[in-house]
């Protein structure tokens, strides 16, 4: 027994090394691999972002044959070869069963025109082929020209180099929230300049106001919900962060008819709060709370807070929420930004309901980078329009005229196949100034944003000195003025913490920090307490009325 014992484990010793071999031989190709793959995904980046901003060959040759301008469009679509050209699929979303769209003929059209799913525009019989992508909106309210002539450059990006070591000599000794932050990092916007820049796209809205269907309006604002990611795609740089109290201002009453008021309310967490009131019948209202996670390759961001949207004429409320947004390449590599997560915008007066997806980027996947698709039902759960494009380029609807149970898919879900009419266009983004890749790729709105204005409040971002002469070019010196209002920042925090202190000693209530245009109520749709505005700002600027804002630059 005692030799068949030592054999076994001569044995065992003997395999065990061939299986580490072996093992060693897997790995080292797993690593390979992987950087083979980050290779490709640079390469692929890089010619993509190349097409994207090379200009198009059709355009410039009328006599361009048109079997290519179909090639180009279907290869934009990212449209695999061996399928139909009249079909196109989309993902499943969560939760819900998975589906097909195809494409009906005029025939098909016309044969499903009475059919119940004809109700799909508020009981209208309006044909979506026509040139108005939405026949029940009025278009008497085109849009005015600005009044103002905005500035259409900054000064351009200089070409600093990032000195590590500096900065890992300042983390010597020093909390990690002590540690300042160079603007190497930064874009020269705040972060609530940043949330302000959701109303490029606001004539979607003011196009949604003028609906006489709650189901198209539902789409249009489906539309602006997934715009606002449309200036992320090339945006790697991080926003200022505002102190607590700062505020800005977008006043556009008299270019776009609408006003728009942010104010930092907490900085731990950090936490805005975001109003607009348009003349032209809608009102928005958003506190966004950011809560981050850093996975070592990637930094996930996740905005935290409703949006809601309220329609003056009809009273349609909507309110959505965020997706995850990731920052991947931290270490090492270049950055870049994906969107992904679901989205569910509910109409709380008429209970209908959009669900979009933002699909995930993949190196293997055969889908159209930053996918998104979407579904619009009714209050009964019926489907009526087939949301389709990418978070960064357009958005296509397509009204079904039909819908029947399909085959199961891959997961063993039954798909649901929708027959519907041509996709028309919501949404389309518009081209980048020139020279915006010098400009941090701001887009024409963005580079307005921090543009001086008179009368605005003193605790305006473009007040901001260490924001201003980055944006100028002064590195070295807005880094400095980071620096110094960081740490004033600290020193308030620090009196405000003392205070609190006595008046526990003292048995008194303390208040803490207040924000000076919102205050805190009970949303009775969400059942969330957070920070609204209560009314004055304008006011104010009108009085030009000042003396109750707090000293904070």
């Amino acid at each position: 027994m005692i030799n068949a014992c030592r054999d076994f484990l001569d044995l065992a010793e003997t395999h065990s090394r061939r299986w580490q071999r072996a093992l060693q031989y897997e790995r080292e190709q797993r690593i390979h691999l992987e950087e083979t793959i980050e290779q490709l995904a640079k390469q692929h980046n890089s010619l993509e972002r190349a097409w994207r901003e090379a200009p198009t060959l059709s355009a410039n040759t009328p006599s361009a044959p048109t079997t290519e301008k179909v090639g180009s469009e279907r290869l934009q679509k990212g449209e695999a070869s061996d399928e139909d050209e009249d079909t196109e699929y989309f993902d499943a979303m969560e939760d819900s069963p998975a589906f097909i769209t195809v494409t009906a003929t005029e025939n098909t059209q016309h044969r499903h025109s009475q059919s119940n799913l004809s109700g799909a525009s508020g009981g209208q019989t309006n044909d979506w082929n026509q040139e108005n992508v939405y026949p029940s909106c009025n278009d008497s309210g085109k849009e005015m020209q600005p009044l103002r002539r905005r500035r259409s450059h900054i000064p351009d990006k200089p070409n600093y180099s990032l000195n590590l070591w500096s900065i890992m000599k300042n983390c010597i000794g020093k909390e990690l929230s002590k540690i300042p932050m160079p603007v190497n990092f930064n874009e020269p916007l705040s972060m609530l300049q940043r949330l302000t820049e959701d109303l490029e796209y606001h004539e979607l809205l003011d196009k949604a106001a003028r609906c006489e269907s709650s189901l198209e309006q539902l789409c249009l604002v489906a539309a602006f919900s997934v715009s606002s990611y449309s200036t992320t795609v090339h945006r790697t740089a991080k926003p200022f962060n505002p102190l607590l109290g700062e505020t800005y201002e977008l006043d556009r009453l008299e270019d776009f008819g609408y006003r728009s008021l942010c104010e930092q309310v907490s900085h731990h967490p950090p936490a805005a709060s975001h109003h607009v009131i348009s003349q032209r019948g809608w009102t928005l209202w958003q506190e966004i709370t950011i809560a981050s996670k850093f996975r070592g390759k990637y930094l996930s961001i996740m905005p935290l807070g409703a949006i809601h949207l309220q329609f003056h004429s009809s009273g349609n409320h909507y309110v959505w929420r965020k997706v995850t947004s990731t920052v991947h390449n931290i270490i090492v590599g270049k950055l870049w930004i994906d969107q992904s997560g679901d989205i569910e915008i509910v109409n709380h007066r008429t209970k209908e309901t959009c669900q979009l997806k933002f699909s995930p980027y993949s190196y293997f996947s055969r889908e159209v980078p930053r996918k998104v698709t979407g579904v619009v039902s009714d209050s009964g759960g019926q489907a009526h329009y087939i949301l389709s494009g990418t978070w960064d380029d357009k958005i296509e609807s397509s009204k079904i005229v039909q819908s029947s149970k399909g085959g199961s898919g891959s997961e063993g879900k039954q798909k649901t196949v929708y027959q519907t009419l041509s996709p028309k266009l919501l949404w389309k983004k518009y081209p980048l100034p020139d020279n915006a890749e010098n400009m941090y790729f701001f887009s024409a709105l963005a580079l307005t944003l921090n543009e001086p204005e008179d009368g605005v409040g003193l605790t305006d971002s473009r007040l901001r000195p260490d924001q201003r002469l980055m944006e100028a070019g002064k590195w070295d010196e807005a880094n400095s003025e980071k620096q110094r209002l960081e740490e004033k920042q600290r020193a308030v925090r620090r009196r405000r913490e003392a205070e609190a202190t006595d008046a526990l000693d003292d048995g008194r209530e303390y208040e803490g920090f207040q924000p000076q245009w919102f205050h805190k109520r009970t949303n009775a749709i969400t059942g969330e307490t957070n920070f609204v505005y209560k009314g004055g700002y304008w006011e104010a600027k009108d009085s030009q009325d000042w003396s109750m804002c707090t000293e904070i630059f």
